[in-house]
């Protein structure tokens, strides 16, 4: 089993690299056509892997890395609008926010792949930890459906005040530069505010990987379909931002929906051990939830506050 965890985060890395090189040119802001491109063919890669397992491991498998795959890039939605925030609030350059945004999902699975393992391991050490988790996704998913969305204020961030504190950091962007030296300061290194931006970046995907992580494991308790799920919704995640970042406050009844496939696996976590939920009915159960959400937002528009 350790060959397809080589093989599989090999792929994973080779994908970035592709993606950084080849997919993307240095400088240029991403195009809505060629992002909407790249997302498609991420989730062509998913079905791939999809197919790939079914005949592998069998239907079973297949089915529950399709139900994590799904809520894991519904969940990831949220973090599209928490990237808006972020970068409007830096007023990052649109040349280089795919280069923010290509670190900040490396480190991300690298994040994600230390704290799969530690769930996995814990809750089947501790089995009373199933519940917990199962109570934290029901009160995060009451959370969002009350405030309407996670939220976020870049400027209180701890890390970044401790960066600041550490080195000095630039006035303004050096290009897609995280560190400069100042020559007439003896080379005195400098950060720019691209690193703030990733710092950002970052601790927030931590937040927002205590609801997700969970969500798959209430699923699964299989490590790798648990990662391989969590890591092609993450690989896609650069490409959707682009893709949809100018329609995405369109689905205004979204985080609603995603509140609510919170609380459902929440509530599948929690009767676990008296009734064995098929995972097709969980699949089928998130689908009708953004379904739902998606088409309400559609028929019930946001009513205008401009003046006429």
């Amino acid at each position: 089993m350790l060959y397809f965890w080589i093989i599989f985060n090999v792929f994973a890395l080779g994908m970035l690299v592709l993606d950084l090189k080849v997919f993307h040119r240095p400088g240029h802001g991403v195009r809505f056509r060629s992002a909407l491109g790249l997302s498609l063919m991420y989730v062509a890669q998913a079905a791939a892997f999809a197919a790939i397992l079914y005949f592998w491991q069998g239907r079973q498998s297949s089915l529950e890395f399709v139900a994590g795959y799904v809520v894991e890039l519904s969940l990831s939605v949220d973090n599209l609008f928490i990237f808006l925030v972020i970068f409007n609030y830096f007023a990052v350059p649109e040349q280089q926010q795919h280069r923010v945004l290509f670190w900040g999902i490396l480190g991300a699975l690298i994040l994600r792949g230390i704290f799969i393992g530690a769930g996995v391991e814990l809750i089947s050490r501790f089995h009373w930890l199933l519940f917990v988790f199962g109570a934290l996704l029901i009160y995060s998913g009451i959370r969002v459906c009350i405030t309407g969305e996670h939220q976020v204020d870049p400027s209180s961030n701890p890390l970044v005040k401790l960066v600041r504190k550490l080195i000095p950091v630039t006035t303004e962007y050096r290009g897609g530069k995280f560190f400069v030296r100042n020559q007439q300061e003896n080379g005195r290194l400098y950060a720019t505010p691209l690193l703030i931006v990733l710092l950002v970046i970052e601790t927030t995907d931590v937040l927002f990987a205590v609801d997700s992580i969970p969500a798959v494991l209430a699923i699964t308790l299989k490590a790798f379909i648990v990662y391989t799920s969590n890591v092609f919704a993450i690989l896609g995640l650069r490409s959707m931002y682009f893709a949809i970042a100018g329609l995405v406050k369109i689905f205004r009844f979204l985080h609603y929906g995603l509140g609510v496939i919170l609380i459902l696996v929440g509530v599948k976590m929690l009767l676990s051990d008296h009734f064995d939920i098929p995972i097709g009915v969980t699949l089928g159960a998130v689908g009708t939830v953004l379904a739902v959400s998606m088409a309400l937002s559609i028929l019930i528009p946001a009513k205008s506050t401009a003046k006429e």
